[in-house]
């Protein structure tokens, strides 16, 4: 049985603030690409909804997901991290055996 993907609240309150301080409601999309220094990175940006994208959501907010990415991110968690070096969305994913140190390329 597979586990979609979940959202934090973190990262759906996230969400609100960024659309509360732009003045528009935009979705976040989350991908899965081949490359980045341990075999896939992922791609984390506001995106339009396509037709397949699993959407997400919580509040008027969206988390999108293609059905590409969507095996390579299943049972993971997107979250939104505040650190003293920076804020970000993150992914935790427990299907990655190793992921660099920036936490953006992982590897199966």
């Amino acid at each position: 049985m597979t586990l979609p993907p979940r959202v934090s609240d973190r990262a759906f309150a996230r969400l609100a603030e960024i659309a509360e301080d732009t003045g528009e409601v935009k979705a976040l999309r989350v991908a899965v690409d081949g490359g980045g220094c341990s075999g896939f990175q992922y791609d984390i940006r506001f995106d339009e909804p396509s037709a397949d994208d699993l959407v997400l959501e919580k509040n008027g907010q969206k988390v999108l997901i293609d059905p590409v990415s969507l095996p390579f991110l299943e049972n993971a968690v997107v979250d939104f991290s505040e650190e003293l070096i920076g804020s970000r969305f993150v992914i935790d994913n427990p299907n990655a055996s190793s992921s660099c140190g920036c936490g953006i390329s992982f590897s199966m």
